[in-house]
């Protein structure tokens, strides 16, 4: 009837709603019980063996790693009179990557960009961790640098104000303080032992994600940093997932030590893609110990300008292979030079240590006192030398800032060139020498490269040639006659001064 229907229609969903009730019930009930029979059998077999397990790790350390929050906002930041490191050509963040990116959070600007006037306000987010019961928390320079307020929020939920008592740009330490005590704190470890293939740990704020853990392998220790200004620092290199908001986080060895503090990933994306860099444990405790003593960092200068080694300079240098640092310029009146030190020296060692490569020596001298005495083993014309310097402070503001003069004028070249190179000079008048931050008498411009081994080495017409070897030319006279000097057929090094810049280029004759 039709009064019935809509009657019917209401009942069958219940009916359905118990029809269903019943077989859950059965299901739950068949489930209880073979759950039950399963706990009273022996438990499922480890099917796969001799994982790392960082559950206990991370339950002891955990803790003591906190989450730092830095606002900043219409003041300069504390870096926007600082030379930027010199990426070639300055290409646009969307075009190519940006190597070795800090960790920022929103609204904070990337280092190597313009960074003039006020900053734009925003908020930072990094990682950080305690290393002492009285409040004292360890983070990157770059996390709290130009900021009016830094907050710390604990583990337990609980956050504080930081006072920042001494932050250091070129170890991108920071040490922070909070008025707490009874802190859980994290153990420092030993980085100096740490060795390729070590398994290590992370603990951080990616994203904002705190107390995200990841793991990985030690892939490289001492790396050094080319795209940024920190080359007292011989960075370790992993293959832990870090990201933004990792940056100041503890790097962990499997005692639950702290070995580093993860800084920098290299990434075309501005994401991981497998290479991260953390400040040695043992470099950011030297600066950790002068900030609290002094509030800021001092390091040793031995006073030279260095480059690297390749196969034509050590052929040049009559030396046997590429190892060391070749010294291009001492300082005058520096350590170096009052040690006996000069240019073309190549240096293979400072107390001991070996010095591979030439990005090996800053750190090593950079870590040193000022005032202290260091035994540098080096070679000169093929033989082994032994000195001693006693180093002086490193002036942090004291960079060279040589203004890039540009090209001068051209002239008229010498018809032929007067040297077996194919290299034409120019004599340089009083006002050109000004315009280029020449003294009186020093260098010869390239005027034309004729022959193919000066150009294959990189010489090029505005180039001033300010020496042959070790002995200074003044005048296109000098020039080829320190080149006829050095003999056919045997590589010739020049120094030359390009820009801002001077540099060894070691010309290799070949059959033009």
């Amino acid at each position: 009837m039709p009064v019935d229907t809509p009657r019917a229609a209401l009942l069958r969903p219940v009916l359905l709603s118990a029809a269903l009730a019943v077989a859950a019930g059965g299901t739950a009930g068949w489930y209880s019980s073979a759950h039950a029979q399963s706990q009273a059998a022996a438990p499922a077999p480890e099917l796969v063996a001799g994982l790392p397990d960082f559950t206990l790790l991370v339950d002891r350390v955990g803790p003591a790693v906190v989450s730092v929050e830095a606002e900043a906002g219409g003041k300069p930041a504390a870096t926007a009179q600082r030379a930027q490191p010199q990426v070639p050509d300055a290409p646009d963040d969307d075009e190519v990557p940006e190597f070795f990116r800090r960790f920022f959070g929103p609204g904070m600007p990337m280092p190597g960009m313009p960074e003039g006037g006020a900053r734009p306000r925003g908020v930072s987010q990094g990682t950080g961790f305690i290393i002492s019961a009285d409040g004292y928390v360890l983070t990157n320079h770059h996390v709290v640098d130009g900021a009016d307020t830094v907050r710390i929020r604990l583990a337990d939920r609980r956050e504080f104000t930081a006072k920042v008592v001494g932050s250091d740009e070129q170890s991108d330490v920071a040490l922070l303080k909070i008025a707490a005590s009874g802190l859980p704190t994290l153990r420092i470890g030993d980085s100096k032992a740490l060795k390729s293939g070590q398994w290590v740990v992370a603990i951080g704020s990616p994203f904002g994600l705190d107390h995200s853990v990841t793991a990985g392998i030690v892939s490289a220790v001492g790396r050094a940093n080319p795209y940024a200004n920190q080359r007292y620092v011989p960075f370790i290199q992993t293959d832990v997932a870090i990201n933004r908001g990792n940056s100041g986080g503890p790097l962990l060895d499997t005692r639950g030590q702290v070995v580093g503090i993860n800084s920098q990933i290299f990434s075309n994306s501005g994401g991981y893609m497998g290479v991260s860099f953390a400040i040695p444990i043992d470099v950011a405790m030297n600066a950790v110990q002068q900030l609290k003593a002094t509030g800021k960092v001092t390091r040793g200068q031995l006073g030279i300008e260095m480059q690297p080694m390749g196969r034509d300079e050590a052929r040049a240098l009559n030396l046997p292979d590429d190892r060391g640092a070749m010294v291009k310029r001492v300082v005058p009146g520096g350590p170096a030079e009052k040690a006996g030190i000069i240019a073309l020296d190549v240096i293979r060692s400072v107390d001991g240590q070996p010095i591979n490569e030439y990005s090996d020596l800053p750190p090593i001298i950079g870590g040193m006192a000022p005032g202290a005495k260091v035994r540098i083993e080096l070679i000169r014309d093929g033989k082994p030398r032994t000195v001693t310097a006693t180093l002086n402070a490193l002036d942090e503001r004291a960079a060279a800032n040589d203004p890039d003069a540009g090209e001068l004028a051209p002239r008229a070249p010498a018809a032929a060139p007067a040297n077996a190179l194919g290299i034409i000079g120019e004599n340089l008048d009083a006002q050109q020498r000004s315009r280029l931050g020449l003294q009186p008498g020093e260098g010869v411009r390239v005027a034309r490269v004729d022959g193919i081994a000066a150009r294959e080495a990189g010489l090029r017409a505005g180039d001033v040639i300010l020496a042959v070897g070790r002995n200074d030319v003044g005048s296109v006279a000098a020039l080829d006659a320190q080149l006829r000097a050095a003999g056919a057929g045997k590589p010739v090094m020049l120094l030359v001064r390009r820009g801002g810049g001077t540099q060894y280029l070691t010309v290799t004759p070949g059959e033009d």
